[in-house]
């Protein structure tokens, strides 16, 4: 599969989507962190904008949205699409091909943040910005003190060059591990998190895996945050249910998924080049409900350039959110009725 820190944030917003021109392609993205931009223009053919309905979706009816390939292609559904690119179940052959030319897709990019951020190494500061924000409010109410005092763990899904690491994850956890499909990209990370020599260093970089997403498995009760940003694009759907499947058993009692991606204003978007695909809200909402998971907390990501798709942060926890009782005071059996 493909870097998967790249994946997420640099793909250019399909004019379809937002109702505008169709413009020159962009520069290329950064892998490690999935662009927020695409590396080339949509056909014309993809300016239609999906029909509105009133009617009120059904659970499953999010997987009949239609949606768009990056040249212009119009898919009636998510299944009409997938079949197409993985095949039928079974059909190892594809599903291979899918991933290895993900990944293929990423080896050609720089080890570099403006590489991994497809030319927009600029939007860096708002992406951190953002998602300290969000980890910070999230840490507020899930630990005593923010979690200050507490070893926390964490692990970088689609790490990339190691840019969310370096720049957030290190500083509020005692450990994080970084996980990476394309070596290069893990190499670079591995070199700029070395601790520079005589000082100590309380939280560092302790674990680089260089495992695609799809077939990695984490070590039981080991994280506090699993945080996966810009990737999970690359993963198929069912792959993608698998994932967090396994994925649950390695937080900690309490702990949290964090997904920071690209969002689709509707159905999805397929980016042929790099094989990936970028899911609507609704899209997203359908998997995490075939995952057992519940959203705690989300917040859109502010800051970031108008022709990019917009991207959305999910706090997700296996438990299920407690239910508010109803506190209003019961009537007293003495009370004076009420005169009419």
């Amino acid at each position: 599969m493909a870097p998967m820190e790249a994946q997420v944030l640099i793909r250019v917003v399909p004019s379809y989507a937002r109702g505008l021109p169709i413009s020159p392609p962009p520069p290329r993205f950064e892998l490690s962190a999935k662009p927020l931009f695409r590396s080339s223009p949509l056909r014309s053919t993809a300016s239609r904008p999906a029909a509105a309905s009133t009617e009120k979706p059904r659970a499953s009816a999010i997987m009949e949205a239609s949606g768009f390939d990056s040249e212009g292609r119009e898919f009636k559904n998510a299944e009409e699409m997938w079949g197409e690119e993985i095949g039928k179940e079974g059909d190892v052959h594809k599903r291979k091909e899918w991933y290895r030319q993900g990944v293929g897709y990423w080896e050609g990019v720089e080890a570099t943040a403006d590489g991994v951020l497809g030319g927009y190494a600029h939007v860096n500061d708002a992406d951190i910005k953002g998602s300290e924000a969000f980890l910070k409010m999230l840490l507020a109410e899930r630990f005593p003190d923010g979690g200050r005092g507490r070893s926390l763990v964490a692990l970088d899904c689609g790490s990339g060059i190691g840019r969310v690491t370096k720049n957030l994850l290190i500083r509020f956890f005692t450990e994080v591990d970084l996980l990476e499909p394309v070596s290069h990209f893990l190499e670079a990370a591995r070199e700029s998190l070395v601790p520079e020599s005589g000082l100590a260093i309380e939280n560092k970089a302790t674990n680089f895996f260089c495992v695609p997403l799809q077939e990695f498995t984490p070590d039981v009760g080991r994280y506090d945050v699993i945080w996966i940003q810009w990737c999970i694009g690359h993963l198929a759907d069912d792959d993608f249910v698998s994932f967090f499947m396994r994925a649950k058993a390695g937080l900690k009692p309490g702990g949290l998924f964090v997904l920071k991606e690209n969002i689709a204003r509707s159905g999805f978007v397929l980016d042929k080049e790099d094989r990936s695909i970028t899911r609507s809200d609704t899209y997203f909402k359908e998997l995490f409900h075939r995952c057992g998971l519940h959203i705690f907390k989300s917040k859109d990501q502010r800051g970031l350039p108008e022709e990019l798709f917009a991207v959305k942060m999910y706090a997700l926890t296996p438990d299920a959110p407690k239910r508010v009782h109803n506190t209003r005071a019961k009537a007293q059996p003495n009370r004076p009725g009420i005169i009419k």
